[in-house]
């Protein structure tokens, strides 16, 4: 039922991707990817990463100016920020050198969209890192998609960014007016969203969706707006 595309020893685990055929959706091909031994996503559940770059470019009260998304994955969040207009450039920041691999070999169903794209730029390395120094640009939004909430991490190094410090140090990276979205797998918990302070405003949206494997679904994708 299964074939895999790639399988990768990394500092996070097994990473494996791979394609089937799905009953639910029948029997159309899916591409999944697995953490070590734990399931992340699939090319046909998706509704919640467009909706983290739409809602999160969307709020932006500055309309030019580049978008940072941490977190490559298959690629979803930096297309649909590349599809909001034509002006738009986009800079995806991943730690793992193999999800870069997919792109570049063309192994997700996007194939090499990304790569291929002139406004797009794709960095290997710790995007929790970017943060630590000033800023060399200014961002219009900031896009987090990595762990799968600020309470349950990938690794418990990403802890520091969920912290009052980091997020204030990630406010400096935008523009006045620059949006940040983070999204979570999980309802936020007050105690994150308090520690949201120094932006204008902070929301948070439930995306509800119908996932074809399991049935109706919600995520979240909390934005906050600098002031």
């Amino acid at each position: 039922m299964f074939r895999e595309l790639d399988y990768q020893e990394t500092p996070l685990g097994e990473l494996i991707l791979r394609e089937r055929s799905s009953p639910s959706l029948g029997g159309a091909t899916v591409c999944e990817v697995l953490l070590d031994g734990e399931y992340l996503m699939s090319s046909h559940v998706t509704a919640s990463e467009t909706a983290l770059a739409t809602l999160g470019i969307a709020a932006a009260r500055v309309t030019d100016g580049p978008v940072l998304v941490g977190g490559l994955g298959l690629g979803i969040t930096a297309a649909t920020a590349l599809d909001v207009d034509d002006r738009i450039e986009v800079t995806v920041v991943d730690a793992l050198p193999a999800v870069i691999d997919w792109h570049r070999r063309g192994l997700i169903p996007m194939g090499r969209r990304l790569v291929d794209d002139p406004r797009c730029t794709i960095h290997e390395g710790d995007f929790f890192a970017w943060f630590d120094a000033p800023p060399a640009i200014r961002f219009r939004s900031i896009l987090v998609d990595i762990d799968h909430s600020p309470a349950s991490l990938l690794d418990a190094a990403h802890a520091r960014f969920y912290e009052p410090a980091s997020l204030d140090a990630l406010r400096t990276h935008l523009l006045p007016g620059g949006s940040f979205a983070l999204w979570s797998a999980d309802e936020p918990t007050p105690g994150f969203l308090d520690r949201v302070t120094g932006f204008a405003t902070v929301d948070v949206h439930p995306i509800d969706f119908d996932n074809p494997h399991s049935g109706p679904d919600r995520n979240w994708v909390v934005v906050a707006v600098a002031g």
